[in-house]
């Protein structure tokens, strides 16, 4: 029988080709088989603000080269509502594959200290993939008035406890925590004055209703340039690329303070991990693209991207951070 020893050599060898298979990892649980050509169809980023404002404008600006660089249309939907938990819950009830991104913003990191029913939590329901920019806020005054520095503010405050006020854009937002903080960490009480919006609040100062804003730079920026306000300090912890000049709040006597709105791109927990590090090679790569940088500057907003873990562990801290200013200030929702 002139096969056999071929046969039994096969059948010698085989215990030794199972423990070499057992081995091998199953070719289904491949990382490299979990998204056969991801991306192979357009893809959407949710945006929890109405088109137009920094938020949106952010999101596009960066839609458009993350469409170039993966080789598929970047739709930007804006779902309104809740402080940003509606464009939150339209990302969970998406699939986990890496399809649907939220611009995610501060105000999801305020969210569980002011409300206790949420329906997801931002840590363990997201898997965030990279900050996009910090929107600083710039605290400004008119230029009539007596006050040229945050030194001379918290003076006149001590001197009049409650009589100096400050506008802001809506409760729980940057713009009213700003405010907030700096009263806690300067020690004066300071009369907060809420509206539905920067605009309004604006309009406001400008009028000479209120005699002070925390107001994000997009807002600020223009009036400041023209002459129409007097900016005291920006609110970042260094001094911002926007407006290099401007001293910071802290060097001006409340070191450590630092308060401002920034906004990042998540997923839904569970998507890929080659997906998410593909989102974030891409979107870090662009925001450094000079072209880039400098279209979100002229909004306002400073890029600062960077790792998961570096804007996971950034959420983690703005939580922290946030409830306690909450919890002194005596905030809720609907206030």
């Amino acid at each position: 029988m002139p096969h056999l020893p071929g046969r039994r050599r096969l059948l010698q060898a085989a215990p030794a080709l199972l423990a070499t298979a057992a081995l091998a990892p199953p070719a289904l649980t491949s990382p490299a088989l979990a998204q056969p050509g991801w991306p192979n169809r357009p893809l959407r980023i949710i945006v929890p603000f109405a088109p137009g404002g920094p938020i949106d404008q952010n999101a596009r600006i960066v839609a458009q080269p993350l469409s170039e660089a993966l080789g598929q249309p970047v739709v930007v939907e804006n779902r309104t509502g809740a402080n940003g938990v509606v464009a939150a819950e339209t990302t969970l009830r998406a699939a986990a594959d890496g399809y649907t991104l939220l611009f995610s913003v501060i105000h999801l990191s305020v969210l569980p200290s002011l409300q206790q029913n949420l329906s997801y939590d931002i840590e363990r329901d997201f898997t965030h993939v990279t900050l996009s920019a910090y929107y600083p806020i710039i605290l400004v005054v008119k230029p009539q008035t007596p006050i040229a520095s945050v030194a001379d503010l918290i003076a006149k405050a001590k001197a009049a406890p409650g009589s100096l006020s400050y506008s802001h854009s809506g409760y729980g937002g940057g713009t009213h925590l700003a405010g907030e903080l700096f009263a806690m960490q300067a020690g004066v009480q300071l009369r907060q004055v809420p509206y539905r919006g920067s605009a309004p609040a604006m309009a406001d100062l400008l009028g000479g209703h209120v005699d002070m804003m925390f107001s994000d730079a997009p807002t600020a920026m223009q009036p400041v340039q023209s002459g129409l306000l007097r900016p005291l300090g920006i609110s970042t912890p260094q001094r911002s690329a926007l407006m290099p000049e401007l001293p910071t709040i802290a060097e001006q006597g409340l070191p450590g303070y630092g308060a401002y709105s920034w906004g990042g791109v998540s997923v839904r927990a569970g998507t890929p991990p080659e997906v998410v590090a593909r989102l974030n090679t891409e979107l870090v790569k662009l925001m450094h693209d000079p072209a880039v940088r400098e279209r979100m500057l002229r909004i306002g907003a400073e890029p600062k991207p960077g790792t998961p873990a570096e804007f996971s562990a950034m959420i983690h801290g703005e939580i922290a951070k946030w409830g306690e200013v909450v919890r002194r200030a005596n905030i809720r929702m609907g206030d």
